[in-house]
């Protein structure tokens, strides 16, 4: 009877639970299963394992194991995209990046796939960003030159691009409105204002302080086509491509005076609608040109919400005259170099069709594009389609000889 009770004394049971824990110690743990990748794009499934294998650091075996796993798996993927010329430079970090240092950051992170077998298979979820944009085709230069930079027409301002902006920053581009001398909230008189490279100066200035190694997409609207071929001139080696929206595109030797001329032609709408002003007394040149605020929809905004003619109204600023009778020196050499495209506005009554067919067969750019039942002003009455132009043109591969459609 002492016997039978001595096999349940706690000394004895410690006993058995020590030897029974050293003998579980000493068999060979099989090792953990492979992660599960979430496919998911959303946040709240952007797990890396599901809960059942969730590794903790207490767990030092296991969680030094698949670290030192996931660190092999990330050095193997570069040097793959190394051999295969995928990839030219990096941060050095991406070789060294720890995705289970914590779980904060574990569900920040994406996991990298455990061996080559995997890779094929999960490639493009599993690649850091940067990584992934190249496996897609994005190269470092295109991210590097992701970059729009917007510039309004005569008696706009930067304001006018307020829907542009936001779909072209929601799609991850860089852009920069541009506020040209006198126009939107620019401080200056614009009948102060004499000389195209004074107008053109906050535009001028912003192109100059970039990078050396930056370049830029210009966009100009009316008669912000003149002020970035100017720009274009004076830093080809700073702009990727410029696209004329509804806008000047002249020629050597020409000025935007050059196309009122024509357009008061064909247009007699458009000329009733300009006032010119003459704060130097009437025996001497216009000091601007302003718009009457009656015929504002009709001649600009034919197509566009109320709301946004609403916001024109008290936004728009008269034109300097000064600019526009100022002819552009362009080279082959220097603006001839970038390429040019053109987006023609299919319902305009400022600058029509038919103008705007005259400067592109006198000017070819590389490729036009049209959007239907556009005014003057496709940022505010076709914002989605001017969008998908802009994106499609960042796109197209430079140097391509593509015939105009």
């Amino acid at each position: 009877m002492g016997n039978s009770l001595a096999c349940f004394s706690e000394k004895n049971q410690a006993t058995k639970i020590r030897s029974k824990s050293r003998s579980s110690h000493n068999r060979r743990l099989p090792p953990p299963p492979p992660p599960c990748i979430s496919r998911s794009t959303s946040r709240k499934s952007d797990r890396i394992y599901p809960n059942s294998l969730r590794i903790h650091e207490d767990n030092c075996d296991d969680y030094n194991y698949i670290r030192e796993q996931a660190r092999v798996a990330a050095a193997l993927l570069v040097q793959h995209h190394q051999q295969n010329g995928t990839i030219t430079q990096f941060e050095r970090s991406v070789s060294l990046r720890d995705p289970l240092a914590s779980s904060s950051r574990r569900q920040k992170k994406n996991f990298m796939p455990r061996n080559s077998s995997s890779r094929a298979r999960s490639l493009s979820d599993s690649l850091p960003q940067h990584l992934e944009l190249l496996h897609q085709g994005t190269t470092v230069e295109d991210l590097k030159n992701k970059h729009f930079v917007l510039v309004h027409g005569g008696g706009f301002g930067a304001w006018c691009w307020y829907k542009t902006t936001t779909l072209l920053k929601e799609s991850g581009y860089q852009v920069d409105a541009i506020d040209l001398t006198g126009s939107g909230s620019h401080f200056l008189d614009s009948n102060n204002i004499t000389t195209l490279s004074q107008y053109v100066k906050p535009l001028s200035d912003f192109i100059e302080n970039l990078d050396d190694n930056k370049k830029v997409i210009l966009v100009g609207h009316d008669i912000g086509g003149a002020c970035i071929s100017y720009v274009m001139e004076l830093y080809p080696s700073k702009v990727s491509a410029a696209i004329f929206v509804a806008a000047a595109m002249l020629k050597n030797g020409q000025n935007i005076l050059d196309m009122f001329s024509v357009q008061l032609g064909l247009n007699n709408l458009c000329q009733r609608a300009q006032i010119f002003r003459y704060e130097n007394g009437k025996n001497h040149p216009p000091t601007a040109i302003d718009y009457d605020k009656s015929l504002l929809k009709e001649v600009l905004f034919n197509q566009t919400p109320a709301k946004d003619v609403e916001l024109a109204t008290m936004s728009m600023r008269p034109v300097p005259f000064g600019p526009l009778t100022e002819k552009l020196s362009l080279s082959t050499t220097n603006y001839g170099s970038i390429p040019r495209f053109y987006v023609k506005t299919q319902d305009d009554f400022a600058i029509p069709s038919s103008l705007q067919e005259v400067m592109i067969d006198s000017n070819q750019p590389e490729q036009v594009f049209q959007i239907k039942g556009s005014d003057h002003s496709p940022f505010l009455s076709k914002p989605q389609a001017l969008h998908m132009i802009l994106v499609e043109i960042f796109h197209i591969p430079p140097k391509m000889n593509l015939k105009t459609i």
